[in-house]
């Protein structure tokens, strides 16, 4: 995910009324709930049958 990337709705309420929200990086506001969320990619998983732990 680069920098630039953003949600297409809030995970909140599904609404796609979402601004960015200055206080953070990465920090969203969605207008129609008045939550204010971070999207933060963690890393890559491997693919299922790979030998790894499966969640």
């Amino acid at each position: 995910m680069s920098g630039r990337a953003v949600p297409f709705h809030c995970p909140y309420c599904g609404d796609e009324n979402l601004w960015p929200h200055e206080a953070t990086h990465g920090a969203w506001e969605c207008r129609s709930c008045l939550r204010a969320f971070t999207v933060k990619m963690l890393g890559l998983i491997r693919p299922s049958g790979s030998g790894g732990p499966t969640p």
